[in-house]
């Protein structure tokens, strides 16, 4: 599944940090269900804007201070655009990581068979549900700042945490993939 070049652009990933936005990141609040932004698919972005640029750092650093986050997308910020960031790298469910990154305009453009799994989200506090997804995954998207074009070969759970950002810059929460009341279950807490 994973090429050359697809490899490249992973290390790429990688070796990627917040500190290249050149910007810092503000705190922002987290729009919950049923805000009709989570249910508006969201447009395409120019990554080299300086506007979305701030928003990948905004993205970012509300996600570091959101405990338990892996992904934050701009629809969860009040803004139907395509940007979200990821970060599965402290989850215990992880297995392989490519760090912290933010992606553009992010398609999957491969995927595998589907596994079940359990998912929550920020903007739907209350509830996990469970939901098939893509094992593995080939995304495609664009780095802020520099518009540079990559591709990111993600297993497992990072897979699932892709695929789940880009169901919410397409207007999609996780309620909308699973297969019936049967599969939503209050979200436990753990002291």
């Amino acid at each position: 599944m994973s090429t050359p070049a697809t490899a490249r652009t992973s290390e790429r990933l990688r070796a990627w940090t917040e500190a290249e936005l050149g910007v810092e990141g503000r705190v922002l609040d987290v729009v919950r269900a049923p805000d009709p932004v989570l249910s508006t698919p969201g447009g395409a972005v120019d990554p080299t804007d300086a506007a979305v640029v701030q928003l990948a750092a905004d993205l970012v650093a509300t996600m570091r201070v959101s405990p338990g986050c892996v992904g934050l997308a701009a629809p969860q910020v009040g803004l139907a655009v395509t940007v979200f960031c990821v970060d599965v790298s402290a989850h215990p469910k992880t297995r392989e990581h490519h760090g912290t990154f933010v992606l553009c305009n992010a398609e999957v453009v491969e995927s595998s068979r589907n596994d079940k799994g359990r998912e929550g989200c920020m903007s739907v506090p209350d509830l996990t549900g469970d939901v098939k997804r893509a094992s593995r995954v080939v995304v495609r998207g664009a780095l802020p700042g520099t518009g540079e074009v990559v591709e990111v070969a993600a297993t497992a759970f990072e897979a699932r945490a892709l695929q789940h950002e880009i169901d919410h810059c397409a207007g999609l929460l996780f309620l909308d993939r699973v297969a019936g009341a049967h599969a939503v279950y209050a979200r436990q807490t753990y002291l």
